[in-house]
């Protein structure tokens, strides 16, 4: 072979080698609604994943949070999805929300942190206690997230009919909070960690209060709901909030499609447990990213993350 062939040779394989190890993968985060945790969260990981040197190049889109996160994963129009637990759970089981979509092709990258659903209302309202809220405006949360989902879960377990003993809304964050401040709705479901910023943006100018869910309707959630569980918002968490709040918590998960590659599960998971300490700016909830906490799972876990967990010491299915 002459050296007019090998150095042709030598140039195609520089080419082709040098092409995929600078190989890219493009990754979509789907995240939430400005004034949740999801949205400020999805763009931190979009951040740190891209700067990893893992061959990652990420991006987090805005969207209406849980439940059309677990849609967009399955229908690989995102590949990392934020959802709540009882969003995934329904999406997995293709069960009540999901019962005409059938069972989502879903895994679980990690689980984040707990959120309690917050009730919130002013002290304009007159509303005191759980019971006070029927006949009012209340808003269920948006009609393609999880906060509905939840909100729907207590009310219906409480015996109220939203569409029926309410004068239902369905508003995202962002409307909630202008409606709780300017006086168009009554009280608010929300579920996001606590302090949530939708609160706090609606305590700089309104007297906030939180109303509590009573314990039997604790009880009787969890039971029926083991995705589910007691959660007491502690006080002074809010301005103004001088007792406990009792409350039910759903988990928050990152959700990835069944079909996920397993060296990418791993060099995602691994990467963001790597970096809890960063995502402390963007929410104290970063806290829980760690191993013990991240392996807790509702459905079984993309295989990347099982091995990366196994490491660890931790089996997970």
């Amino acid at each position: 072979m002459n050296k007019k062939w090998i150095a042709l040779i030598a140039v195609l394989a520089l080419v082709v080698f040098g092409s995929a190890a600078t190989a890219v993968t493009f990754i979509t985060i789907g995240s939430g609604g400005v004034g949740g945790t999801y949205y400020p969260l999805g763009g931190a990981m979009a951040e740190i994943l891209t700067k990893a040197n893992i061959g990652i190049k990420a991006t987090s889109r805005s969207t209406a949070a849980s439940k059309e996160n677990c849609r967009l994963v399955a229908s690989d129009k995102a590949q990392i999805g934020m959802s709540m637990g009882s969003t995934l759970y329904q999406a997995y089981t293709g069960t009540e929300a999901f019962g005409q979509d059938g069972k989502l092709p879903l895994r679980i990258l990690m689980h984040m942190y707990p959120a309690p659903q917050h009730l919130v209302t002013t002290t304009k309202t007159g509303i005191k206690s759980f019971e006070d809220i029927k006949g009012k405006k209340v808003s269920l949360g948006a009609p393609g997230g999880g906060d509905q989902i939840l909100s729907r879960i207590i009310l219906e377990t409480a015996g109220i009919d939203p569409d029926k003993d309410l004068q239902k809304q369905q508003l995202t964050q962002p409307e909630g909070v202008m409606a709780l401040k300017d006086g168009n709705v009554d009280a608010v479901f929300w579920n996001f960690a606590a302090p949530g910023s939708a609160v706090l943006e609606v305590a700089a100018v309104r007297d906030i209060v939180l109303i509590p869910l009573p314990e039997e309707l604790v009880k009787k959630v969890v039971e029926t709901h083991p995705f589910l569980f007691p959660y007491t918002i502690i006080k002074g968490t809010y301005p103004g909030i001088d007792k406990d709040i009792m409350t039910v918590a759903d988990g928050n998960f990152l959700v990835v499609h069944e079909n996920m590659p397993e060296e990418l599960g791993y060099n995602l998971v691994s990467t963001i447990i790597g970096n809890a300490k960063a995502f402390m700016d963007i929410t104290q909830q970063a806290s829980h990213f760690v191993p013990e906490e991240a392996s807790v799972g509702i459905i079984p876990f993309t295989s990347g993350s099982v091995k990366y967990f196994k490491e660890k010491g931790i089996e997970v299915k």
